[in-house]
């Protein structure tokens, strides 16, 4: 996608800061961080929305095992984390390119058990 920020970043168009990468996923520093530790996961094939993405379930398991790789070499399974997805402007979504946000470094509020 021509005007896609996601797609930007995965081109090299717009900087980022790396954290994972494989032949399907791409990981990054949130540049507006809710948590001590936010990072995008992102699949280099372009979709919408998991909702979008569910058409393509070999993409969410590519972005799954990433999510798993990656927090098992950190701290972050150990100490926690959280991992959200928003769907459109109501339900936060502000890049139209599926990405899963995962949160930790420290104790999250909200959302209970």
């Amino acid at each position: 996608m021509d005007d896609c920020l996601f797609c930007k970043i995965l081109n090299g168009e717009i900087p980022s800061t790396k954290v994972f990468e494989n032949e399907n996923v791409y990981a990054f520093k949130d540049i507006n961080p809710m948590a001590s530790e936010h990072y995008l996961f992102i699949h280099r094939e372009h979709t919408k929305n998991v909702n979008d993405m569910s058409s393509h379930p070999e993409q969410l398991a590519q972005i799954f095992q990433a999510i798993s790789l990656f927090t098992q070499e950190s701290s972050l399974e150990e100490n926690g984390f959280r991992v959200v997805t928003n769907v459109n402007r109501n339900g936060g979504q502000t890049v139209f390119h599926t990405h899963f946000h995962v949160l930790g470094g420290e104790p999250l509020k909200g959302f209970g058990s």
